[in-house]
């Protein structure tokens, strides 16, 4: 017996649309910190393949660190800008510092899980997080709400539900203990579930104001509503990531292109659309929640992904470690021109 018809072909990716423009086309160029942008793409651009980027990259770290003048005539000499073309949007992470504890108490409820024993890695390109379940077969693993009630954690620390949230959503972060010490979270894996932003979803429920959905807005929400209110908003986000803990180096976090991110100088982008080490020129402006810079204007290098960055215009511009970045990542939302950076010849 025949088995069932083929059907239709995935839709390919819409073609990106570029326009070719100069630097003197940028919003911002002439106030740009070059300098420290050139400090910055010094020490990351290996992170791109492509032969020419290789090259550029060769031609920076054969020399010292560039003053102002230099820095911007070693961009406008090895790239030339080109607008993609539409517009999109710019958000922020950090990583974040939380105070956390080694045994359960009232306040610190909420176990950081590592990956689980049953959870592998499936589907038809072997890379989606699946459930090994009891016969041998694999199936979807559960969503959040499950994972949560699923029984006793083999926990490897404790925090407050709002915090671990956030953890889940900034893929790592700092934790103190009460004596002091400290120890870093590091990403270990997700459910598999697509991540839902809740700040809409709050907003249409009447619990934030359209203007105060800002990642401090919401974690005080939770904070004021924590137990089974908190609960039930965090549960309309089914993605849940797992973590490990290794000691605390001082260092930067790794992005995907396995270098330390430059705060304020990487951005997480659709690895589907852009290559790692990419050179990029952001024109954010018309933020939407209150308490925001007005622009964001800068040279920066693709160097991390995110479940929920996808598109040709979309980056999460990292903006470093602790409560001020923090602050300032929670508010930022503003919509992106892109304009890529490409080698010369």
């Amino acid at each position: 017996m025949p088995g069932p018809l083929p059907g239709p072909p995935p839709a390919p990716a819409p073609v990106e649309q570029v326009q070719p423009e100069s630097f003197a086309d940028l919003p911002g160029w002439d106030a740009e910190d070059h300098a420290a942008a050139f400090a910055a793409y010094r020490a990351v651009c290996g992170a791109a393949h492509d032969p020419a980027a290789a090259t550029v990259c060769r031609r920076a770290r054969s020399t010292d660190n560039l003053a102002e003048p230099q820095a911007r005539a070693f961009f406008e000499d090895n790239f030339r800008p080109e607008r993609i073309v539409g517009e999109g949007v710019l958000t922020a992470y950090f990583a974040p510092e939380y105070p956390a504890r080694k045994v359960p108490d009232a306040d610190f409820s909420a176990p950081v899980r590592p990956r689980p024993a049953d959870l592998v890695l499936g589907g038809p390109a072997g890379k989606d997080p699946m459930r090994r379940l009891a016969d041998g077969s694999l199936g979807p693993y559960p969503d959040r709400a499950w994972i949560e009630t699923s029984g006793p954690p083999d926990a490897l620390a404790w925090m407050r539900p709002e915090d671990l949230f956030f953890l889940q959503i900034q893929g790592s972060g700092l934790l103190t203990y009460e004596d002091g010490s400290r120890i870093k979270a590091l990403f270990s894996a997700t459910n598999g579930r697509p991540f839902v932003g809740v700040a809409n979803l709050m907003r249409d429920k009447g619990l934030l104001a359209a203007d105060k959905i800002s990642g401090e807005s919401i974690r005080a929400w939770l904070a004021d509503h924590r137990g089974d209110e908190a609960q039930s908003v965090m549960r309309l986000n089914p993605r849940y990531a797992f973590f490990r803990l290794a000691p605390d180096d001082g260092q930067p976090p790794i992005g995907a292109a396995g270098l330390p991110l430059p705060a304020g100088r990487a951005v997480a982008m659709d690895a589907s659309r852009h290559s790692m080490g990419e050179l990029f020129y952001l024109d954010a402006t018309a933020p939407i929640l209150t308490g925001a810079f007005p622009t964001y204007r800068r040279l920066v290098t693709a160097l991390d992904v995110g479940g929920a960055i996808k598109g040709d215009i979309r980056a999460d511009l990292y903006l470093g470690q602790g409560p001020a970045a923090g602050t300032e990542a929670g508010r930022v939302r503003h919509t992106l021109r892109l304009h890529r950076l490409v080698p010369r010849p």
